[in-house]
C-alpha cells in the first residue's frame, strides 16, 4: 500500500486492540470526513492493531471507503497503545517529505462523526502542530485525566489543557519527529503514550490548540486499577521529573487557555454510573495491601487521616489533602530506586479511589457545568500548592545542612 499511493499528505490512524465490533463505524465516519472535507489530499487510513484475535483486520479492510486503507500490526504477543503508536510514527516518517498532517482517533467511538476529522487537521493544515481534544465527558469518566494528568499539568506547568490524554487529537510531522527522538520509558509503548506525546509538545514549544468535538460517547469506564493507571502516571511522574528545569520556580502565569477551534457549545455527555460501594471496597483492599508504603511515604497527618477515613467508611479526600498527598508521592518518586517509584505508583491507587470517591459524592446530583467547576478549582489547587512541593526539597536540604553544622 505504501508504493501503490504516493505524496501522502494526510495520515489517520487508528489504534485498537479487539474492537472488530466498532472500528467498521469509525472507520467509515473517518473516510466520509477525508471525502467531504479534504478530497484534494492524497490521504490514507491507518489501523495500527495489536495483533488482535477477534478479526479487527477483517473488520477494518472490509469496510468500503473511497479513501486506501493500510493496516499495520504488532508482532504476536506485542500489546500496548504506545507500540501501535511507535508503527504510526514510522509509516508517517517514510513519508515526511510530502506529509501535512496525521489524525488519530480511538476505535471504540460511538460519537464520531466526519466533522471530527475537519476539527482536528483544520488547525494542523493551518500551522499549528498539537490539536487536542475538547469534548463534554461524564464527571465519572476520564478521572484518571481529572484527578492526576490535567491538575498536574496545570499545579506545575502552568498548561490549561483540559484533555491530554483525551486519545483523539492531531499533529504535525515535526511534532511526531520530535517524538521519536525522545527516550520512550517501557510504559510510554503501553498506555503512557497519551501524556508522553502532551508533555513533549509542552516542553518542546510547539504550537497547541484544543478542538471543540461535542461529546465523547465510547465505552466509558468508572475509575480503575488496571495497567492504565499504572502506565500513566510512571510515564507523567518520570518525564516531568526529568525536565524539572522548564518549570521549577516558573510563574504559572493566568493559566491561560490554548487557542480554540472546532465546535464552541458541546452537547451534553454520555451517562456513566458508578457503583460507590464496589468502589470502596476496592479502595479499602488496596489501601490494606499498601498501608505499610503510605505510612513510609506520607506525612503522619496525611496518613493518619486517610487511615480513619477507611475505618469509619467516611471519605472526605478534600481539594488540599488531595493536592498534598500527590505532590508528596511525586517527591519521594523523584527521590527514589527503580523499584521503590514503583512502590510509590502503587502507593497512590487507593488515595485516587479516596479522591474518586469524594468527588462523585460530591457531584453526583449536579450538572456537569458544576462538576467541571470542580475539577478546575482542584487544578487551582495544585498551583496554589506548588510551593508546598518546593517546601519538600527545602526541608530536606536544611535538614542535611544542619546535619553537616553539627558534625
Amino acid at each position: 500500500m505504501g508504493n501503490q499511493i504516493k505524496d501522502i499528505e494526510l495520515i489517520v490512524g487508528i489504534p485498537s486492540y479487539m474492537e472488530a465490533d466498532s472500528i467498521g463505524f469509525v472507520t467509515k465516519q473517518v473516510d466520509l470526513g477525508i471525502q467531504k472535507y479534504f478530497a484534494g489530499k492524497n490521504a490514507v487510513i491507518v489501523n495500527v492493531d495489536n495483533n488482535s484475535e477477534d478479526n479487527t483486520k477483517g473488520a477494518f479492510l472490509s469496510t468500503e471507503t473511497k479513501t486506501p486503507k493500510k493496516y499495520i500490526t504488532t508482532p504476536r504477543g506485542v500489546r500496548g497503545k504506545g507500540n501501535n503508536f511507535l508503527n504510526l510514527f514510522k509509516f508517517g516518517k517514510k513519508h515526511i517529505s510530502t506529509l501535512k498532517v496525521v489524525l488519530v482517533l480511538d476505535a471504540d467511538l460511538k460519537s464520531v462523526t466526519p466533522e471530527w476529522v475537519k476539527y482536528l487537521a483544520e488547525p494542523i493544515f493551518k500551522g499549528m502542530d498539537y490539536a487536542l481534544p475538547r469534548y463534554s465527558r461524564h464527571q465519572f469518566d476520564g478521572t484518571i485525566t481529572n484527578h492526576i494528568c490535567y491538575p498536574l499539568l496545570y499545579g506545575l506547568m502552568g498548561e490549561n489543557i483540559r484533555q491530554p490524554i483525551g486519545g483523539d487529537f492531531a499533529f504535525s510531522p515535526a511534532l511526531m519527529d520530535h517524538w521519536l527522538d525522545q527516550k520512550w520509558h517501557p510504559t510510554t509503548k503501553l498506555y503512557g503514550i497519551d501524556i508522553f506525546m502532551t508533555l513533549n509538545a509542552v516542553i518542546g514549544k510547539f504550537k497547541i490548540c484544543e478542538v471543540g468535538l461535542g461529546a465523547k460517547i465510547h465505552k466509558a469506564s468508572a475509575p480503575k486499577l488496571g495497567p492504565m493507571f499504572t502506565q500513566v502516571v510512571t510515564t507523567f511522574f518520570e518525564k516531568v521529573l526529568s525536565k524539572k528545569s522548564d518549570w521549577i520556580g516558573m510563574n504559572n502565569g493566568d493559566h491561560a487557555r490554548k487557542p480554540q477551534f472546532g465546535l464552541k457549545t458541546l452537547d451534553r455527555p454520555q451517562q456513566l454510573f458508578v457503583n460507590l460501594r464496589e468502589l470502596k471496597e476496592k479502595l479499602r483492599m488496596e489501601f490494606k495491601i499498601r498501608e505499610k508504603l503510605l505510612k513510609r511515604y506520607l506525612s503522619d497527618y496525611l496518613y493518619t487521616s486517610i487511615k480513619r477515613m477507611i475505618e469509619h467508611d467516611h471519605y472526605n479526600m478534600d481539594i488540599l489533602m488531595w493536592t498534598q498527598c500527590v505532590y508528596q508521592l511525586l517527591y519521594s518518586f523523584d527521590l527514589g530506586s527503580k523499584r521503590v517509584r514503583s512502590d510509590i505508583v502503587e502507593a497512590l491507587k487507593p488515595l485516587y479511589f479516596a479522591r474518586s470517591v469524594t468527588y462523585d459524592y460530591q457531584t453526583w446530583k449536579y450538572s456537569i457545568d458544576y462538576a467541571e467547576e470542580a475539577i478546575l478549582d482542584q487544578a487551582k489547587a495544585f498551583s496554589s500548592q506548588k510551593p508546598y512541593f518546593y517546601g519538600l526539597y527545602l526541608d530536606v536540604a536544611e535538614k542535611a545542612f544542619r546535619k553537616r553544622e553539627c558534625s
